[in-house]
C-alpha cells in the first residue's frame, strides 16, 4: 500500500515548523514533488493531496505525462539539465525553468520564448560548491550573467537554484544554501530589469529543512513522497 499520503503530511509539517524556527510564513515555501521516473498514478496520488507543482528532470519524460495529466491542470517544473535542442519542447509544459547555467541556454529560450510571443520565467543555477559534477554558474560569474539577461525581454529570472554537495547529515548543506541566499540579496539590490529574485530553489529529500530554515521559497522532493525509486 502507498504512503505517499502519510508522506506527504509529514513533509509539510516539516516544512510548516522549519519555516516558523526561521520567522517565516509556511505558506512561502512551495513543495514540489519531484515525479521523475514515477507512474501517472503516483502523481494523481499526490494531486488528490493537494501537490499541485511537480518537477521533473528529463523533457523527454515531462512531454510523456503531462498531457496525461492535463486535465488535472499541474504546474510543471523542468529541475534538470536543459539541453539546447530541447528548449522548445520544455516551454510547452514547463512553467519554471530551474536550471539556467550558460549563454547558449539563455540564446535559445529568448529565440523560442519570442517565437512564442511569450516570456518564460527561470531560475538560474549557481553552483555554490564548486563541485566538478556540478552543473551551474560560478558565484562569481552570477552579476554579469545576470546584467546580460537584463538587456534582452524574452527570459525572466525568478531566481536562483543551487543543490549542495550529498552529505548524509543535512547540516552539511547549511552554508551552500546561506550562500545563495547571500547571493540572492546582492543580486536582488542591483535592481536588475526582468530579475526579480522573489526564488530559491534548494533543499532536496535529505535536507528540505535547512534549506527552509535558510530561506527556501522551493523545495524538491521525490523519495521522501513517492518512496525509493526501483
Amino acid at each position: 500500500m502507498s504512503n505517499i499520503k502519510e508522506n506527504i503530511g509529514l513533509i509539510q509539517e516539516q516544512i510548516r515548523q522549519a519555516a516558523l524556527r526561521a520567522g517565516r510564513d509556511p505558506a512561502g515555501v512551495k513543495l514540489i514533488a519531484v515525479s521523475k521516473t514515477r507512474t501517472v498514478a503516483e502523481i494523481e496520488e499526490a494531486l488528490a493531496c493537494g501537490i499541485r507543482d511537480f518537477g521533473e528532470n528529463r523533457v523527454q519524460e515531462l512531454r510523456s505525462k503531462a498531457p496525461l495529466l492535463a486535465e488535472e491542470g499541474p504546474t510543471w517544473h523542468l529541475i534538470g539539465t536543459l539541453q539546447t535542442n530541447k528548449v522548445k519542447q520544455a516551454l510547452e509544459w514547463a512553467e519554471l525553468i530551474h536550471s539556467l547555467d550558460r549563454v547558449s541556454l539563455l540564446e535559445e529560450l529568448v529565440k523560442q520564448a519570442e517565437r512564442r510571443g511569450r516570456p518564460c520565467d527561470v531560475l538560474v543555477q549557481v553552483n555554490v560548491s564548486g563541485e566538478a559534477t556540478k552543473h551551474g554558474l560560478a558565484p562569481g560569474d552570477l552579476e554579469p550573467f545576470l546584467r546580460r539577461v537584463a538587456q534582452q525581454r524574452w527570459v525572466r529570472v525568478r531566481g536562483l537554484m543551487t543543490m549542495a554537495p550529498y552529505s548524509p547529515d543535512p547540516e552539511q548543506a547549511r552554508p551552500y544554501f546561506r550562500r545563495l541566499r547571500e547571493l540572492r540579496d546582492q543580486m536582488r539590490a542591483l535592481g536588475l530589469e526582468g530579475v526579480s529574485m522573489e526564488h530559491l530553489s534548494m533543499g532536496m529529500s535529505g535536507d528540505f529543512v535547512v534549506g527552509v530554515e535558510e530561506g527556501a521559497t522551493m523545495v524538491r522532493v521525490g523519495t521522501a513522497i513517492f518512496g525509493p525509486r526501483d
